[in-house]
Parts: C-alpha cells; sequence; structure tokens
C-alpha cells in the first residue's frame, strides 16, 4: 500500500485522469482523495476525450458498464428539476423491482439506500434519508451530523463473503460550505479506479446538484474520499486507455498560444 495522495481539481474529467495514473502503476493507493470544485452551477465541467476514452474502453471490457450507468447506480438520469422531488422519488421506486432483477443489482443501488433505506424489497416502508436532511435543513437546523446518509446496512452486508462488492460506497456527507454553497463527500471502503471511479464522481456530482437545488444552495464542491482506490484491472489490460489519458491531458494542459499566429 502507497502514501496518501490528494488531487484537487476544477474538471471532473482531469481529476479522474490523475487519479487513475497514480494508481496505474502502484496498484493501490490508500487513502485517495479527490477533490473536484465546481466554479457554477451548470453541467460538471469534463473533457470529452478523456470520458470516450473510458467508455470505449468499459464497453470492451465487456460488462455493460459506462460512466453513465455507475453514475445512475447514484442518482438517476430522470430527475426533472422542475417537477417536486416525490415525483422523482415515487418514479424510481415503480421501476425499482425491475432494476434489481439484474444480476449487478443483486444486493441493492445505492439510490435505493438513499431514499429507501432498510425498504421491504419495494421501495416502500423504507427511510428516505435525502428527503430528512431535505426537511432538516429546510426547517433551519444546520447541524452537520444531520446532514449524513448511510448505504452501509450491517443488516444485511455483515456477511462472511470474501469478495461482495456493494456497498464500496459507505456514506455520503453533505456539508455548507460559505454562505450558499454545499459540498458533497462520498467515503469509499474500496473503490475500483477503471470500472467505478468516473462514473463514482459523476453520480456523486448529480446527487449533490440535487441536493443542493431542493436546500436552496449551490454545488460547489465534490470529495471523494477512498481508502484504498485500487486498480482493478492488470497494466497490460489498461495501457492503451493509460496512453489515451495522458494525450487527453497534454492537450488540456497545454496553453494555447495568445495571438494565434507567432510572427517573428
Amino acid at each position: 500500500m502507497n502514501s496518501p495522495v490528494t488531487i484537487v481539481e476544477d474538471n471532473l474529467s482531469v481529476a479522474w485522469a490523475k487519479a487513475f495514473l497514480e494508481v496505474m502503476y502502484v496498484e493501490e493507493i490508500a487513502p485517495l482523495v479527490v477533490v473536484i470544485r465546481f466554479l457554477d452551477n451548470g453541467a460538471p465541467p469534463e473533457v470529452p476525450a478523456i470520458r470516450e476514452a473510458v467508455d470505449y474502453a468499459l464497453e470492451a471490457d465487456g460488462k455493460g458498464l459506462s460512466c453513465h450507468t455507475v453514475a445512475n447506480t447514484i442518482f438517476p438520469s430522470m430527475w426533472n428539476p422542475e417537477a417536486e422531488r416525490q415525483k422523482l422519488y415515487d418514479r424510481y421506486c415503480r421501476i425499482l423491482p425491475r432494476v434489481r432483477r439484474y444480476r449487478g443489482n443483486r444486493y441493492g443501488l445505492y439510490f435505493e439506500r438513499l431514499i429507501a433505506f432498510g425498504h421491504d424489497g419495494n421501495g416502500q416502508g423504507g427511510v428516505n434519508q435525502l428527503e430528512h436532511i431535505i426537511q432538516t435543513w429546510n426547517g433551519g437546523n444546520h447541524r452537520r451530523t444531520a446532514l449524513q446518509a448511510s448505504l452501509f446496512d450491517p443488516r444485511r452486508d455483515h456477511t462472511h463473503q470474501r469478495q461482495r462488492g456493494f456497498p464500496c460506497l459507505q456514506q455520503v456527507a453533505f456539508a455548507p460550505d460559505g454562505v450558499q454553497g454545499l459540498a458533497v463527500t462520498g467515503f469509499y471502503a474500496t473503490q475500483h479506479i477503471f470500472e467505478r471511479a468516473y462514473g463514482n464522481y459523476l453520480g456523486l456530482y448529480r446527487l449533490g446538484r440535487f441536493m443542493a437545488h431542493e436546500m436552496g444552495l449551490r454545488l460547489i464542491q465534490v470529495t471523494c474520499i477512498a481508502t484504498p482506490a485500487v486498480r482493478d484491472r492488470p497494466k497490460s489490460v489498461l495501457e492503451r486507455l493509460s496512453e489515451r489519458v495522458r494525450a487527453a491531458l497534454r492537450q488540456v494542459e497545454t496553453p494555447a498560444v495568445a495571438g494565434g499566429d507567432a510572427r517573428g
């Protein structure tokens, strides 16, 4: 296990790329702390070439994953900011039995536990942690310890399986940052840097956008803490992706020549 690494960027793709390259040649890092600062409340700043490279590699990997599908496990893309949030909860619970039939979701999904923790299997009777946090904040109680959501359920997840997978994301914290800012932090017991990390960052961003909107705040930061972040494929498998990521980073980090042509 290697020394702790902290990465701070204002671009989601660049943050993932630097995290990926850090883990690429050392197998795992603990903790890996990735901080992404957002300068506005619009779409997350991304580098299309980097995201496309990740999605291409994930498709070639053959598990049916993409950055978008991984992000959807944390926060689904069905949210309409113009509609009441209860419609999002209701719609998700309606499709949940169908989504749970997919073998990869047999232990559950993150958004499921955020809005129906401990439910009866059909999204009913559980605790809607997000709604509790929103109502607590909007009711004037800004105690930080009240703005936490748990994903780990000891009744279900304390097993003797040597490998289980879900839930790698253990907890999400929502904290005020400045006067009108919201910072979101996700804590991972393990994070797969190739298969999951980009989608994790994107999903936490989407979740943060939703919570900030409903709390009357502006999302300004997403932090992901992984203990550890692991290289989840052999180096030889990821080498081509590494080359594409390095090339894209060089394009991003090479400043354009001011004023067009340089003439002597």
